[in-house]
This record gives C-alpha cells, structure tokens and sequence, in this order.
C-alpha cells in the first residue's frame, strides 16, 4: 500500500492531489504512517513501530490506523494494489 505518484507530500505533512487540485494536512501521526507506506512498509511494520515507541494499545491502534486508511482510499490517496 502507497501513496498515489501524483499525490505530493511535503515534510510539513501537507499533501497536494494534482489531477483533482485537493489538498490535505497531516498530523504527526499521519504523517509518519505516510511516511512508513511510502517506504514500502507493511502494515505490521507500521503496527510494531507504533506500538513500540507510542503509549497506545494495539486494539486502540488498530481501530485508528484502519480508519486512517479507509479515509485514505475513500479520498482515492492510495495506490490500487494487485
């Protein structure tokens, strides 16, 4: 899963949709989810490292991480995959 080529992401986490002119404004935590799928880390990489260097529960991540991503395609951010 990854960001869309077109989508340009700036390091202030502003994200900017060129075919459809929309942009976006990442916190930090989107910011760094952003960041880890654009790197080609799988969602349980994402997981560990949140889990591991954040005071979060894992079911209060997942819940989070998984409506995040759910926002993401729904605003048509994501790659398709397969």
């Amino acid at each position: 899963m990854k960001i869309k080529k077109n989508i340009a992401v700036s390091e202030s986490g502003f994200l900017f949709d060129s075919n459809t002119g929309d942009s976006f404004s990442l916190n930090e935590t989107g910011k760094q989810i952003v960041k880890m799928l654009n790197e080609n880390r799988s969602e349980e990489e994402v997981r560990n490292y949140f889990l591991n260097n954040y005071d979060v529960e894992e079911g209060t991540f997942e819940n989070n991480f998984n409506d995040f991503i759910n926002m993401l395609q729904n605003l048509n951010l994501l790659e398709n995959e397969g």
